[in-house]
């Protein structure tokens, strides 16, 4: 099975299995969210176990 690119340019595996996303929302309409939404939305979300098995399975396969 072939790597899945959407996914594989969407989320990041860490070295120690952790899948990563952006968070989203970044790209416009942004001057109207407060500073702590701002701030929150330049960090990357941890995905949750049920996605991160999927995720790994279409990234490494």
């Amino acid at each position: 099975m072939k790597t899945h690119k959407a996914i594989s340019k969407r989320f990041k595996i860490t070295k120690s299995g952790k899948v990563l996303k952006r968070a989203a929302g970044q790209d416009h309409f942004n001057s109207r969210e407060s500073g702590k939404v701002t701030r929150n939305k330049r960090r990357d979300r941890q995905m949750s176990e049920t996605f991160t098995k999927t995720i790994k399975k279409l990234v490494q396969a």
